[in-house]
């Protein structure tokens, strides 16, 4: 869980995420990837775990990216970009395990995923988005693993918070938290959120700014 974070940096955070983002990039392959520019920050989950709605909350802009509750709806590298002083990207990956799609385009967005996750050097951190009603996953270990491998700094973001009981919640970090001791590139500490109510978007807005300001530093 993040404690004790920065007031300032909750401050910023707010101010940056509070500006213009919008869409401006899709990449069906590495190939057409947009150029170099500044730092991203991805998010990368299970089919449907929640990371276009969590960033239509982190941005307070509802249709900024495109939510579906049909699992594999996002099926390319989504890029949105802030107001010029953000210095940074936001990048919408494709859904990974579960999609209603066929096998071949399934495989082909778990290349896109990996290859993308092992060879961008403008990538500050990756957000791996987990469920909270269900918790790691093996397939989610597959990408951990490929993050511990490429040595791509990450951290974890439960998701749907408001759907699970409180104690049930505590037990997903507490037992999340312990797997993570497991991951090398992990960064040890969790943020918690949903997306409906916006609880922990303060908290992530803060950590996403502190990544980019120690990055740029």
């Amino acid at each position: 869980m993040t404690d004790d974070i920065d007031p300032q940096l909750i401050e910023r955070g707010r101010k940056v995420f509070a500006g213009d983002w919008r869409f401006i990039w899709a990449s069906p392959s590495v190939e057409t990837l947009p150029p170099m520019q500044g730092l991203e920050l991805a998010f990368v989950g299970r089919s449907n775990v929640g990371k276009s709605s969590l960033i239509n909350a982190l941005t307070g802009r509802s249709g900024l990216a495109r939510t579906s509750h049909t699992p594999g709806r996002t099926q390319e590298l989504i890029f949105f970009e802030g107001p010029p002083d953000a210095g940074f990207r936001l990048v919408d990956m494709p859904g990974y395990g579960y999609a209603s799609a066929p096998k071949t385009k399934i495989a082909s967005w778990t290349k896109l995923i990996h290859q993308y996750l092992q060879g961008r050097s403008t990538l500050a951190r990756v957000y791996v988005l987990i469920d909270s009603r269900h918790g790691l996953k093996d397939v989610d270990q597959e990408v951990l693993t490929t993050l511990d491998k490429s040595a791509v700094s990450y951290q974890i973001v439960l998701t749907k918070a408001d759907q699970v009981k409180a104690s049930e919640l505590a037990e997903r970090v507490a037992a999340t938290s312990e797997a993570l001791r497991k991951h090398p590139a992990a960064f040890p500490e969790l943020v918690v959120t949903s997306s409906r109510s916006a609880s922990g978007m303060p908290e992530l807005r803060a950590a996403m700014i502190k990544v980019v300001t120690e990055r740029g530093s």
